[in-house]
């Protein structure tokens, strides 16, 4: 079967190399670099899994800039980013809407699998404006840095479609659990509007939980309280569980922050007052760090150090990391900001001088601010400011 993947990010990448385990696979991406990398296997995002198939592992795998190899295409599967949209308070559908015209030129019988993040409602109103015969959504559930062993080994399939009896639904998910290494994989087929809510919804989810262990951890450190001890007692019952309660800066990363504001907007005039209040706790945790981080500062000259700007360890991503806003927040009351982050081929970042050798960064910094710690740190344990209770993300 030849497979069309449109967009070789985390999620296109991922699942190209997925795919092409078993099946002709063509990635399609707008970045030169990234698809000459992509044909030399070499992985141009971080994920150590992806890295070792392409060096162990035949994959039928071509990246290309041109429709024109997609031609043929059994499947066209759209994983490109759908930023979250302010003035519109919406997803910006449109790199899906580009897709879909160049896929109407090149391939218009395939059938279309949209695993982009979209709002609620969308699939259903593209199919009867484009009259789409064969459309599917399909939601992904992928960590960053690890997207293609989440791909591997996938916690469920859900598939939307129009189609109720499943058919085409079905034999989509039997492909991708055909490709994955585990045997009995939960497999849901739904409408495709509630396939679009399960995945709004369950990073919402996911946020809310980051913003409760956050929001804890603030009482904590207000009240001179030990917040590991707290999270560790409440995470023995095992309605909650011991996962997903280390105490950070924020969430942040590709999907949390654009998830949970697109809810909220699809909410309307529907109550809502916990939605609503995931997004205002995020935004109020990066204030409270921000103040704890300041009346740490003993006179207006002190440096700040901000220690490295990844929204989590073994990714290459800051994309709406929260360390950022706490960052620009810093920098509004005038303080002096510096930066360690040695994948950041810069001298300055938003302004701020980025030091790459870690010893200089360490003498030049009177306060550093990690949102998660390493060793690297501990030598100047007396001058960094972190809520970090477990070292992992």
């Amino acid at each position: 079967m030849k497979i069309s993947v449109i967009g070789a990010g985390y999620v296109g990448l991922s699942l190209a190399v997925l795919l092409s385990r078993k099946h002709e696979v063509v990635a399609l991406d707008v970045i030169p670099e990234k698809v000459d990398m992509i044909n030399r296997r070499i992985s141009p995002i971080a994920d150590r899994d992806i890295e070792n198939y392409f060096s162990s592992e035949k994959l039928n795998l071509l990246a290309t800039l041109d429709y024109e190899d997609c031609k043929a295409s059994d499947y066209f599967i759209i994983a490109t980013p759908t930023d979250y949209d302010p003035k519109s308070n919406s997803f910006d559908t449109t790199p899906i809407d580009v897709a879909l015209d160049n896929i109407e030129k090149t391939c218009p019988e395939a059938t279309i699998v949209i695993k982009s993040t979209v709002p609620i409602g969308y699939s259903r109103r593209v199919r009867e404006k484009r009259k789409i015969a064969n459309l599917i959504y399909s939601p992904e559930f992928l960590r960053e840095g690890r997207s293609l062993y989440d791909n591997l080994h996938p916690s469920r399939i859900i598939v939307g479609t129009a189609d109720m009896d499943g058919g085409s639904a079905e034999r989509f998910a039997d492909i991708i659990k055909g490709c994955s290494l585990e045997n009995n994989v939960v497999v849901l087929i739904t409408g495709y509007t509630e396939a679009e809510s399960i995945k709004l919804f369950s990073n919402s989810y996911l946020a809310m939980r980051v913003s409760f262990f956050n929001e804890l951890d603030s009482f904590a450190e207000i009240n001179e309280l030990n917040s590991e001890d707290i999270i560790r007692g409440i995470s023995l019952d095992p309605r909650i569980g011991d996962y997903y309660n280390n105490p950070s800066f924020g969430y942040g990363g590709y999907c949390l922050p654009k998830d949970t504001m697109q809810l909220r907007s699809s909410y309307g005039n529907t109550p809502h007052t916990l939605i609503s209040a995931i997004v205002q706790s995020n935004d109020d945790r990066k204030k409270f760090i921000a103040d704890r981080i300041a009346a740490m500062v003993s006179c207006d000259s002190a440096t700040i150090g901000t220690f490295r700007l990844n929204m989590k360890a073994g990714s290459d991503n800051s994309r709406k990391s929260s360390i950022l806003d706490v960052m620009e927040i810093l920098k509004e009351r005038g303080f002096d900001i510096i930066v360690y982050e040695p994948t950041l081929m810069h001298d300055f970042f938003r302004g701020c001088r980025n030091i790459r050798d870690i010893e200089e960064f360490k003498k030049h910094s009177d306060v550093i601010v990690a949102n998660r710690l390493t060793d690297e740190l501990k030598d100047v344990s007396d001058k960094v400011y972190s809520r970090d209770v477990y070292s992992r993300d």
